[in-house]
């Protein structure tokens, strides 16, 4: 079978296109005919080592994947063959990845895909729309009638945030490049400020005077200090993204008002933590609420060139590789 697949840890250049044998599913397991996987950061952080994980080599990069069932394993239920499936959850912690021809899934991993929805959409929404609710639910503790700041709102992580902070009852503060203003009132946003402002922080406060209860920042840049400023008594950074950031943390507007700052990696969240999400993501793109906002689709021998370009930071959008027709 066709496959992208590294062979040591290294540069987008390690990557290669070429012919590996076909995975063997267990009895808990799903074979999987793969239509479309996506690129994303975390895929480059894994391929050169900058996050470490149980690799065998070679190693199918990727993590997320639209397709249907060849086969499930008599320990599986509720798959059957021709099923339209999705994963998010591939190439970590010694589980091969997604940009292959076939590729096996544990059961527990795998979720259906509505009737009506694009797959390459779907497999472009995969990742950041998990992440997205992970942090508003799983880590932010959400609850109706509070308020989010989200930082990014244009992006692929932000807009789903927005929409699902919006329908989950938030009022949503949104920072945004000003020609998104219109798009992110779209997705349910109640406030909109431009990020190119130069009292970003004064305007979220204006929009929220008791502060916010949850506040996302998508780019990973992490200004602590004026973000725990911004907070609520009990209020909750979630941190996501900025890898090698290292903010100073403001310890005592911390802990006099019992506010708190809060991490997570997708790569870590447990199967009912992942199914969750995928149950809410499947509700909201069958309803047509969660929608990716450009998608690039390029061929799977143009994996290192997708790799080079995210690395580059030449990435407006979505990357996803078609790997069959």
């Amino acid at each position: 079978m066709r496959a992208a697949y590294i062979t040591r840890l290294g540069s987008p250049d390690v990557i290669r296109h070429g012919e590996l044998p076909q995975p063997a599913p267990g009895p808990h397991d799903v074979l999987v005919d793969v239509e479309v996987s996506a690129v994303n950061h975390v895929d480059t952080f894994v391929r050169s080592g900058a996050w470490r994980t149980p690799l065998e080599f070679p190693f199918v990069i990727g993590r997320d994947l639209v397709g249907t069932v060849a086969s499930a394993g008599p320990g599986t239920t509720g798959f059957r063959t021709g099923d339209a499936v999705w994963c998010n959850s591939l190439g970590h912690d010694g589980r091969q990845g997604a940009a292959a021809e076939q590729v096996v899934v544990p059961a527990d991993r795998l979720y259906h895909l509505p009737g009506n929805v694009d797959a390459v959409d779907a497999v472009a929404l995969a990742h950041p729309a998990a992440t997205a609710h992970l942090a508003l639910f799983t880590h932010g503790g959400l609850r109706a009638g509070e308020s989010v700041a989200v930082l990014g709102a244009g992006g692929n992580v932000g807009s789903a945030l927005v929409v699902m902070a919006a329908r989950a009852g938030a009022r949503v503060i949104a920072v945004a490049s000003g020609r998104d203003e219109a798009y992110v009132r779209s997705l349910g946003a109640e406030h909109v400020v431009d990020y190119r402002s130069h009292d970003v922080a004064a305007q979220i406060r204006a929009a929220a005077p008791h502060g916010v209860d949850v506040y996302l920042d998508t780019s990973g840049r992490n200004d602590l200090d004026a973000a725990v400023d911004l907070l609520a008594s009990r209020g909750r950074i979630v941190l996501m993204a900025g890898l090698r950031t290292r903010p100073v943390l403001p310890v005592g507007p911390l802990y006099l008002m019992d506010r708190s700052v809060r991490g997570f990696a997708i790569s870590h969240a447990d199967t009912a933590h992942l199914a969750d999400a995928a149950s809410g993501i499947n509700t909201l793109l069958a309803a047509g609420l969660l929608r990716p906002r450009a998608t690039e689709v390029l061929p799977l021998d143009k994996a290192a060139e997708a790799h080079r370009r995210l690395d580059e930071g030449s990435v407006h959008g979505k990357l996803v590789l078609r790997i069959r027709d």
